[in-house]
């Protein structure tokens, strides 16, 4: 199957040509449906980072399973909007549970109060935090600077740093690791 009769051929043998692992057959059943996924999700989730991981999601699952399409059932496109919806409504239902997990926490530390030892304590932590986190090499400091202080994804730091996935995860392992032992050095040297 070449570009031309890819282009040519029916939904459904674009997607048995996906299971013979053509990737210009998953790439032409991108072209003609990935508008519309993408336009789905990013009206359901309301963000186009969420949009665009959500088409991504559903594209790589007619990669692996193209078995999952059945043509007697719809069409490809009825499909893939309906794997479109679900993994959109997943990951909006997700992200408003975190969203009251982290407020609810947030009212609960703001009831509980702070006496007055308990922010001195936090003040010299953060005071160590910052100064181990100063030590780190600059790649481990953007990486756990960007996903802890700035509430960013793994994904999204790889994006924001133009780095693989997998470095970022790296990075953020290893810094953390340094950052542990620092913190604990410089505990010792307080107690001592």
């Amino acid at each position: 199957m070449f570009a031309r009769d890819v282009r040519e051929s029916s939904d459904a043998k674009l997607v048995l040509a996906i299971a013979r692992f053509r990737q210009e057959a998953l790439a032409e059943a991108y072209r003609r449906h990935g508008g519309a996924c993408f336009g789905l999700a990013q009206r359901l989730a309301g963000d186009r980072s969420f949009a665009e991981e959500v088409v991504q999601e559903v594209f790589l699952r007619l990669w692996n399973q193209p078995e999952k399409f059945d043509p007697d059932r719809g069409t490809l496109r009825s499909y893939l909007l309906a794997q479109t919806h679900g993994r959109s409504v997943d990951l909006v239902r997700s992200e408003s549970a975190r969203r009251r997990r982290e407020e609810r926490e947030a009212r609960l530390n703001a009831e509980s109060g702070y006496d007055l030892e308990r922010e001195v304590w936090d003040l010299a932590l953060a005071e160590h935090v910052r100064e181990a986190v100063g030590k780190l090499a600059e790649g481990e400091r953007a990486a756990i600077e960007l996903a802890y202080f700035g509430g960013h994804t793994y994904r999204e730091v790889a994006r924001i740093l133009d780095k693989p996935e997998g470095t970022i995860k790296s990075r953020i392992r290893s810094g953390l690791a340094r950052l542990r032992a620092g913190l604990e050095e410089s505990e010792a040297v307080g107690r001592g």
